[in-house]
């Protein structure tokens, strides 16, 4: 399964992914660095109860790479049956769904490896310019393992929520229609609802991981006698 996701990320180029991460994150950084003295102040804590800056690291990165995520997939998966190449690669000795899986696997740990380096660089220099930025860096608790370990699972599980973008796409089969998908799950996971919101709400975002799996089980199920035309 290793050496097919490697394949994957050959065929498709990485490298580009790779250059678009980073300078996705370079933008969000600026962006925050920009906005952090407005985000960390008394007033703020006060009238939120929490860190706002925290809370905004994880949002940002959540909806970029939410899409990012989605474009991947209309590339990786959606855009071979799109451009009819899946049926070539359904003619090699080994059976539909581990080749549909490694397409899965190569979109998943490449985005969710990039939504947690995204985070730790985030989180590491806004620590650092603290003193230049105004801000106290209260809410970066980056010493503690539960920090690092509440980024990690949240990574996960905005990654494979991400997902849920894969049958529509391939239901259509149209790979804008898996991208404008992504952005309909952006606008779920971290909008909200009246005065209640769903950003960082485990038990929806717990709903929407099971979902998720649905919806890959789905995009697999009968993969191997289903006729792909």
């Amino acid at each position: 399964m290793l050496k097919l996701i490697r394949l994957e990320w050959k065929k498709n180029n990485i490298l580009k992914y790779i250059r678009n991460a980073a300078i996705t994150t370079a933008v969000l950084l600026a962006f925050l660095l920009m906005a952090a003295g407005e985000l960390e102040t008394v007033e703020t804590v006060q009238a939120y109860g929490k860190s706002m800056l925290g809370a905004s690291v994880g949002m940002f990165v959540h909806v970029a790479y939410i899409i990012f995520t989605g474009v991947m997939i209309a590339a990786f998966i959606v855009g071979a049956y799109e451009k009819k190449t899946i049926h070539l690669m359904f003619s090699y000795p080994i059976k539909r769904s581990k080749i549909i899986f490694s397409k899965i696997g190569a979109v998943w740990l490449f985005n969710f490896a990039a939504m947690v380096v995204s985070k730790a660089v985030i989180y590491l220099v806004l620590t650092a310019a603290k003193s230049f930025v105004g801000i106290s860096a209260a809410g970066l608790s980056v010493g503690e393992s539960s920090f690092w370990l509440e980024a990690v699972l949240s990574s996960a599980a905005m990654t494979s929520i991400s997902f849920i973008a894969l049958p529509v796409g391939l239901k259509m089969k149209s790979s804008k229609a898996a991208i404008v998908a992504s952005v309909v799950i952006v606008c779920f996971t971290q909008g909200g609802i009246g005065q209640a919101t769903l950003a960082n709400n485990m038990g929806f975002y717990a709903v929407l991981c099971v979902v998720a799996v649905v919806s890959v089980w789905l995009s697999v199920w009968r993969v191997e006698t289903r006729d792909v035309m």
